[in-house]
């Protein structure tokens, strides 16, 4: 077992571009459930449309600015569809309609009918959406050596895109500190805790919840762009699990809170990435594959995460009150 290479690959996820992604997408589910009570289960569903949006216009040659606001008007179409028929309903109507609604986002992209535009099954291949992303580089070709990791400069996984990925989620950070404690924050966390209240105080709520929604979906749609830059755009790989997995980003480290999915993000694939290692270096292959070292890190790290939830429901930086909603 090679220790170095472990804390490598485990310390590597700290600042990888899917880690980021998956920040930028729980930072989205925070607006959304943390700040105003919404149940999006359909999260990946906003990424998806970020992912098509951006890799589609590149590939018909568009500017880098164009395909961003491409990505942000398919989020923000996608929020209005979404929440205008239900948000002056009940969440549970929000959580069918947004979970119903992402798997039919997935489907649409793997449909043969859309092959020409979203390639289908097989996805867009990087080649095709990249190239603009990796030109506008400053830094210089090859690699470079960084304590304990080696990447490409400016090629797929590279130092590029974690450096760009890492600003973004500064910036997003940022906005909801400013967000969270500004006026308009203030009325969505009453909107979570008893809107009935902050409707006979003369707001609208409605209007209150599609904000939020229309805004934590451009933060799941540009997490979309950043997962997909290192990779294909492959339906598949953004479905179910992929909302599940940011709303155990959101919870680990605690919803209504600024850092809580920076650190639920980071904590969860260094975890899983560590337990994995570990015993693809302990455990022979004889005794167990490597799909079932897959399977079981995450059975490993599921068990760990329901002994948070029994004994830390609020999360590791959340407070328990922020979880009292419509007490």
């Amino acid at each position: 077992m090679d220790l170095l290479t472990i804390i490598s690959n485990t310390l590597g996820e700290l600042i990888a571009p899917t880690t980021a992604a998956y920040v930028l997408a729980a930072i989205g589910l925070n607006i959304h459930f943390g700040m105003t009570g919404l149940m999006n289960m359909g999260q990946a569903g906003f990424m998806l449309l970020g992912a098509y949006g951006f890799a589609i216009t590149q590939s018909m040659g568009t500017n880098m600015f164009t395909s961003i606001c491409a990505a942000v008007a398919l989020a923000v179409i996608y929020a209005l569809l979404l929440g205008i028929p239900t948000l002056k309903l009940g969440p549970d109507y929000l959580a069918m309609v947004t979970l119903a609604a992402a798997e039919i986002i997935r489907s649409i992209g793997r449909s043969t009918a859309m092959t020409n535009f979203t390639g289908g099954s097989a996805g867009i291949s990087p080649q095709d959406f990249t190239t603009k992303f990796e030109a506008s580089s400053p830094l210089p070709d090859g690699t470079t050596t960084f304590l304990l990791w080696t990447y490409n400069n400016n090629i797929a996984n590279s130092w590029w895109l974690r450096i760009v990925s890492w600003i973004l989620v500064a910036i997003a950070a940022l906005l909801c500190w400013r967000w969270f404690h500004s006026p308009w924050g203030r009325v969505l966390k009453g909107i979570r805790e008893d809107e009935n209240a902050i409707r006979s105080l003369g707001k609208n709520v409605t209007k209150y919840k599609m904000q939020a929604l229309i805004l934590g979906g451009i933060f799941g749609a540009i997490g979309g762009i950043l997962f997909v830059l290192p990779r294909s755009v492959q339906p598949d790989s953004l479905g179910r699990a992929v909302t599940f997995y940011t709303w155990t980003i959101l919870l680990l480290g605690g919803a209504a809170t600024i850092f809580g999915p920076i650190l639920g993000s980071c904590l969860l694939w260094v975890l899983l990435t560590f337990v994995k290692e570990v015993m693809r270096g302990v455990i022979p292959d004889t005794l167990i594959s490597s799909n079932q070292v897959e399977s079981l890190g995450w059975i490993i790290v599921g068990v760990a995460l329901m002994c948070l939830v029994i004994f830390r429901p609020q999360g590791l930086l959340g407070d328990r009150k922020e979880l009292a909603f419509n007490a």
